[in-house]
Formats: structure tokens, sequence, C-alpha cells
């Protein structure tokens, strides 16, 4: 189904071969058409690093509040470039009162001030608006949402934390060395009852734990293209980005052609293909043939198995997945899965297909082709649908399609991403919830195990959700019912409802209009730079495998709280480990008893073991730091690091990051991004002191190791901390402290 080539491969005569020919490595990875792209909008004067100029920016309504306040505090004066704000994830929180559509007041002011697109709510999900209005053949858009991704119509997405959507808005660049590319040949083509959720989560499960497309690019190619639909490609395509790479890029054809045209945009077709010669760092081969119904098993979209496989061995896998729930959670939450099976049969009790993966046309019209004629029960299962777009719905009415749906008891609810990451159709506790959706993280679905709340997602393909609703509940994979697929249709789209309800103000800013603030959207708290010393408290030590950025601020009703720093800090960690903000809290108070010269007992006893005098804490910041084994996998979503910033953190300490962008998050609030090698341990517990001298210095002179000590008690052990591959630009933002103090400095 799926084979992985580590070594090198060119791209010849139209087919991958490690011979190397008159080729050259050098020359051919400049032939690939990721790189052709990137060089295009790349402004730096030679290409061992790459200043990229996006073409469009979009963000979302739990982003791009924060954005535009740090934006302004930076100097923003307009918006350089199209910037859309969609609002399809604060759309439907009821937490919070008025705060939610406050945001929304506010981002349409910022449209009016600055020039920008306002998407109102619930008219489509960002990523969908992006496809049928921004998207073009060797175009590049950079989003604050991790799923930026439109490769499968020629554009190279990239989803990043707010802070590079802010240097885009300050007309700077995006610095990133040219990255590693990784042929991705398609052959064959899909049975009956494999969708592209199937081929996806199949991708996940063979590159995500072995790291390999990590920050690298993915270049789709081959026979296969042809024989998938455009919602197929991007089906695929958005999912990618739980791979952990950087970005993705399709060959183009006369389907993607079509796209454009239907969507109005012709112009923004042109042929994508790779030169000859074109040089790949690595392969992988899908037959598309040979991909069967999947899922992906709580907690990764990489737990993958066939279904088959899955409805063979039951108890075995749901022990399994029992055991990790109950060594992560403990007795927070437990979690049953093995209460699902009955009569040997594993029994759903909810169904989703939603949003940017899973609310494609074509995914919605087979759900209801393999309904036709049944019912999803009137017992405990249910099945929701998420469109993407009004445009999209309007296309599902005028078809019968969604009449079908509803008529088999499916649910139709707005254009809305609540189901992906924990705000819509939260399952009851110990549920188990089957989603054509992005994610099945903890906490996506909305659970609190801190409460004693704790539901599990299973992702599938809509396909296969829908073989299940015909058996009401019971698990079946789609290739074991019987139905008539529908035909292949031209597709249509109705331009004229984005024509009546968005805000279109780009290059018409009116500086005049003032921004709309509601009572919750606050400004950010005064930000220190880097001190000459750092003394550093661990307020949590995270042993898992991998930390997400979800665990580092929980989603879900504390999205209300995202234009308002201090409030939605108080959330921080709070679902993995609760005594982290009391931890950082009290870390706070120390530097403030520090910067007013006072040195209270808990900083005597920290002195001493040091060999330090009091004096010593007049250059010495003392900040609150955050271990994990591996940081920042899932969304892009910034907070995860500014909620430590304002909360005091200075560093993160780990073997390495999940991401580039969380881990560029970490830089553009100043954060130190400190890693340490593996094999070697971290013998801190909370509580404990961590000492680096002249880290100011360090930084400024580009040093990579920094010999550090660890206080605990009267004892003291030497550690030894790193920061590599930091460039001269996130230098300066750890010296000056965030982002916005490095544009205030640009300023003055």
């Amino acid at each position: 189904m799926i084979t992985l080539h580590p070594s090198g491969v060119y791209w010849v005569g139209g087919t991958p071969t490690e011979e190397a020919g008159s080729f050259s490595p050098q020359e051919g990875k400049k032939k690939t058409m990721a790189y052709s792209i990137m060089q295009s909008h790349n402004r730096a004067k030679d290409n061992k690093q790459f200043q990229i100029k996006f073409d469009s920016l979009i963000s979302h309504d739990i982003t791009y509040v924060g954005i535009i306040q740090t934006a302004k505090a930076s100097g923003l004066s307009r918006f350089p470039v199209p910037y859309v704000m969609t609002n399809c994830h604060n759309s439907l929180c009821a937490v919070g009162g008025t705060i939610n559509e406050d945001d929304h007041v506010f981002g349409l002011s910022a449209a009016m001030k600055y020039g920008g697109i306002f998407v109102p709510p619930n008219q489509a999900v960002i990523h969908q608006y992006a496809r049928e209005m921004m998207s073009g053949c060797g175009r590049m858009i950079l989003g604050s949402d991790s799923h930026t991704r439109y490769g499968a119509l020629g554009t190279m997405g990239i989803g990043e934390g707010g802070p590079e959507i802010v240097k885009q808005l300050l007309s700077n660049t995006y610095d990133i060395a040219p990255p590693p590319v990784v042929l991705v040949y398609l052959e064959g083509e899909p049975v009956q009852g494999v969708g592209p959720h199937d081929v996806a989560i199949a991708l996940c499960g063979e590159v995500y734990k072995n790291g390999f497309v990590k920050n690298k690019v993915l270049e789709f190619v081959g026979p296969g293209i042809k024989n998938l639909p455009m919602d197929f490609r991007i089906g695929i395509d958005v999912m990618t980005t739980e791979t952990a790479c950087l970005s993705s890029i399709w060959e183009t054809d006369e389907a993607v052609e079509e796209y454009f045209a239907i969507h109005a945009r012709p112009e923004e077709y042109r042929s994508l293909h790779p030169e000859e010669g074109a040089y790949y760092d690595s392969m992988i081969r899908i037959d598309l043939s040979k991909v069967e119904p999947m899922v992906a098993l709580p907690f990764h979209p990489s737990e993958a198995y066939p279904i088959r496989e899955l409805m063979q061995n039951p108890g075995d896998i749901l022990r399994k997945i029992e055991r990790e729930a109950e060594e992560q959670f403990g007795s927070q939450a437990k979690l049953s899965l093995t209460d699902k099976l009955v009569d040997g049969k594993l029994v759903m009790d909810q169904g989703i297909i939603a949003g940017c993966a899973g609310g494609m046309y074509d995914n919605i019209a087979e759900a209801a082709a393999i309904l036709n004629g049944h019912s999803v029960g009137s017992g405990y299962f249910s099945l929701s649908i998420y469109p993407p777009s009004i445009p999209v719905n309007m296309e599902l009415m005028q078809s019968g399609v969604q009449l079908d749906l509803m008529a088999a008891g499916a649910l139709f609810k707005p254009c809305f991403c609540g189901p992906c990451f924990g705000a819509g159709d939260v399952p009851a506790n110990n549920g188990l919830s089957i989603r054509h959706t992005t994610r099945n993280f903890p906490n996506r679905e909305g659970s609190k195990p801190s409460d004693g709340q704790l539901s599990g997602v299973i992702l599938m393909d809509a396909r296969s959700i829908a073989a299940t609703a015909r058996n009401h509940g019971v698990l079946t994979p789609a290739t074991e019912v019987s139905y008539v697929a529908p035909k292949q249709q031209k597709r249509s789209f109705d331009l004229s409802v984005y024509n009546h309800r968005v805000y279109q103000g780009y290059e018409t800013p009116k500086p005049e209009e003032a921004l709309k603030f509601g009572p919750n959207i606050a400004e950010w708290p005064p930000i220190p730079s880097l001190s000459e010393h750092l003394l550093m408290q661990v307020a949590s030590v995270l042993r898992d495998p991998v930390t997400t950025t979800d665990e580092l601020i929980p989603s879900g009703e504390t999205s209300s709280y995202r234009s308002n720093p201090l409030k939605l800090a108080s959330f921080t960690l709070s679902r993995r480990d609760p005594d982290y903000v009391p931890r950082s809290q009290a870390t706070q108070k120390l530097e403030e008893a520090r910067q007013n010269g006072e040195v209270p007992a808990d900083l005597a006893t920290v002195l001493a073991p040091l060999g330090l005098t009091e004096d010593a804490l007049k250059d010495t910041q003392i900040g609150s730091v955050l271990f994990a084994n591996k940081p920042g996998d899932g969304s892009a979503r910034e907070q995860a690091a500014s909620c430590q910033r304002v909360l005091g953190g200075c560093a993160n300490i780990c073997y390495e990051f999940a991401t580039k962008r969380y881990r560029s998050n970490c830089i553009n609030w100043g954060m130190l991004p400190f890693t340490m090698d593996e094999g070697d341990a971290f013998p801190c517990q909370p509580g404990d002191f961590i000492y680096v001298p002249d880290v100011r210095k360090g930084v400024m002179e580009g040093k990579e190791t920094f010999p550090a000590t660890v206080v605990s008690g009267t004892n003291t052990y030497p550690l030894t901390l790193h920061l590599r591959d930091l460039t001269p630009e996130d230098r300066d933002l750890l010296l000056t402290g965030c982002l916005m103090n490095h544009y205030a400095a640009q300023k003055a």
C-alpha cells in the first residue's frame, strides 16, 4: 500500500529513479515544484536562506484579534497583501456572553480600517474559503491555522503561529532554510468505498512517528493523480499537516483547470510539474488500489489501523488504548472502550462529517448514496454533517444530497470548525465518536479529564461513517456495503453569497475608521527583554512522548478568551497539569520581588548553593520554565507559547520540538527554545531551579551550548542546554523579549 524510500531519487522521463545519470542533487533540488515556487517568492540575495513574501494571508476568529493587536502595537498602518479573516471557530461557542461576537465586530472594524477581507460567521470555514477564493497555481498562502494546505490546487500553504502573520503584515519576510522535498508517487485507483481519509490516515501512520517527513515539503506526482477527483485530492492534502511536514504541492492537470473555471477564476490555473532531473531527498510510493478503509484510534491521527484489523481483534486493540489513557490521565478520568463491544461488534455513539477535511461535496454525496433508503436509527447513535461553505451547502441542497441525508436522520449544521477542536457535538462521557475531521487528540472532542470527563474519537472516512450509520452505529467499512456511487458531475459554484456578505476591503483601507473593542479584548501586557543571567524555576515536567498544543492551551470553551491574554493564560495546561498556572504565578511573584529589590527566603536558599550574592540578582531575571520531551505537535496557535509568556515563562526545555511552528512561536514570544542531547536525563522536578549564567552574552554571540546548574533543595547538578540553528533575527527576538519589542526597538 505505502512504501518508504529513505534514499534520494531523481525525476527522469516522468518516473522516479535512483540513477543519477548526468544530474546532480545540487541542481536537481532546484527543479522541484516546491523549490521553484518558493524561489519565486524569495527576497533573499542568496539561496542559503529563503526570505518569503506570501501572496495572501488568512486567519480565523481564534487568532486574528491577537494578531492585529500585536501588529498594531508594532506599527501597522495598512494590510500590504490580501488578509482574510474568517469566523468559523468562535462562531458558536456560548461561553462568555457577548465576547465571541465582540471579536467579530472587532475583526470587521479592522478589515475596514486596514483594508482586509472579512468573512462573516458561518459563511465558510477558513480553508474552504481559501480554496474557493484565494488559491492559485504557483501562489503561496500563509495561515495562522496549522491546516493551511492548498497543494492540490497548486498553491503552497504554510500554517504558522500569529507572529509570522504579523511579520508579513509589517512587510517583513518568513525566513527559512530551503526545506528538504519528499516525492509522493501516487499510482493506481481507489476501490469503491475508499475515500481520502483512508489514504491520509494510512500515510500518517507510516510517516509521523518515525519523523520521515518532519518539516519537509511533500510533492505529489504520478499517474494515480488523474484517478482522483479534486475533493479527493484536497481531502488527502489537508491531512498532510498531521504528518508534521512543512507544506505540500501537487502536479496540476485538467481537473485543477476545471476547478478554477468553476470558481470563476480561470486565470489562476497553470500547469505545474517537476522538471526533468528534479532531485528529492526521499520518496513515498502509494498504490491507491491497495488502500483499504482505515481508522485512526485515540489519541492521534497516526494511530492507524485497517478497519478490517480492528474488527478482527477489537479487544486487544481497545485495551491498548485504555492503558494509554490510564497512563496519561491516571485517576482523573477513565476511558472504557471495551464497553463498546456488543456481541463481538464495536458500536459507536456518534458520527461527524465536518469542516476542511470531511465537509467536501463528494464526501457528503457519497455518504448520501450509502444511506439512500436507510436510516441512522433512533438509538444512541447520531450523525451530524457540517458543510465547509455556504456555496457548497447550496450545491448540496440543489442536487438533493442534503434532502436525502436529512431523510435518513442526519442533521445538517452550520459551516463551523467546532467538532474539530472540541466546541461542537461533544460526545457524552466515555462516548466514542467516529469523525471525518482532522484530529483526535485528547480534549479535541471537548472532554475535560480534570473534571472526570473523557471520551474518544476515531478518525474515519465519511464513506465508512455512513456505512456505520446505516448499521445504526455498528462499525462497518464502506467496502462491505452495497450502494450505487454518485456519478461525477460538473460541479457548480454560486459566488453571489460571497458578493452579498463578504466585506472586500483590500486596497481600500479607511484609516479614519475606529477599531471596535469589546470589554474582553485586551492589550498584551509588557514583556521583559532578556537579562544578563537567567534563573528558571521549573513549573511543569511532562514525560509524555509528545505534548500537543491542545494540552499546552486547551481548545473548546477556552477559545472565547483568546482576545484576553491574561484570562486565556489561566487555562494553560489546565487539562494536563492543573498546578502549572499557580506554580508559574508563584515564580512571577519572585520576579516582582526581585525587581523591587527584595530577596524572599525562597530566593536566598537558591543563591547559597550557586555561590551567588544578593547583588547577583540585579542582573538575573527569574522566570518559569516548562520541560516536555517533545512539545508542540498539532495546532499552529501561538497562544500555546504566549500564555506561558504572559505568566512569566522564559523558556522551554525539550529533547526536540515536535514542529517548527511551535518552536517559532516560542522564539517570537521571546522564550528560549532550549534543547538537550538525547540520553541526557532531565533531573528536575517542579519547584527546582536552573541557573544559566551569561545567557544574554551567549545569545548575542551566537553560542549554541549553555552550561547550566540545577538547584534542587541544597543539591546542585550540572545541566547542558543548547540553542541551535538560531537566525540573527531569532537572536534579536530573544534578546528584546518578543516580536512586539523587536519592532518597537526598530521603530525607535
